[in-house]
């Protein structure tokens, strides 16, 4: 029986090879900003899970970062989440997003992560990775995707990145399965992780949505 690690270098192999039989070109390839805006990286870590992310969130994160250039410390935040505006913050109104976002905020500043150096570097932690996927509605995605938001080279296994492993034959639905074989297919492709998370995005949505134009 072949070790999960063999598995996964095969799967990545035809990821990759599947890529290049496409004509995947990544020199112009736009990832997703890096944002130096804690109110606004947050923000969009918990908008974009499950909704349209050109028509939905994207508008939000740009009002965000035109409207409330103060908040984008976790202490300014702190200072947004009790005076109850959050919901206007993010303009949005159901209760499950809001409350998230209020339990990351609480959860940043009990960390001590005050700016997006902080949460870079805590990131990079074990033990951080571990606590903040407690918070509640936090699973491996939104950690992985705001690691790709701080500019750290990571790939978030959304459904473009399954629906694309499937294309080829990958069926296996563990989360760390796909995402190794994602980053060790970006590497046999010579380019970073980022780049190929989007442009595996970036093609999904194409396809299932192609009257859509795609701005992260």
């Amino acid at each position: 029986m072949q070790s999960s690690t063999v598995q996964m270098l095969i799967a990545a192999r035809r990821i990759a090879d599947y890529a290049t039989e496409l004509g995947a070109e990544f020199e112009n390839v736009e990832v997703r900003p890096a944002y130096e805006h804690m109110g606004a990286l947050l923000a969009d870590s918990v908008l974009q899970a499950g909704l349209n992310y050109n028509s939905v969130v994207f508008p939000r994160i740009t009002a965000i970062l035109r409207l409330f250039p103060e908040l984008d410390r976790v202490s300014t935040l702190t200072e947004m989440v009790l005076r109850g505006e959050t919901s206007s913050f993010l303009n949005w109104k159901h209760a499950e997003k809001v409350g998230r976002f209020d339990a990351l905020v609480s959860f940043m500043s009990a960390a001590s992560v005050e700016d997006v150096v902080d949460l870079r570097a805590s990131l990079r932690d074990g033990a951080f990775v571990e606590a903040i996927r407690e918070v509640r509605g936090v699973g491996p995605k939104t950690v992985d995707y705001m690691a790709c938001l701080v500019g750290l080279d990571s790939v978030a296994v959304d459904r473009h990145v399954r629906t694309f492993a499937k294309r080829v034959g990958v069926m296996e639905e563990d989360y760390d399965f796909l995402r190794s074989v994602f980053c060790y297919a970006a590497d046999l492709l010579s380019v970073s992780r980022r780049e190929f998370d989007a442009w595996v995005w970036r093609r999904e949505a194409s396809i299932s949505a192609p009257q859509l134009s795609f701005a992260f």
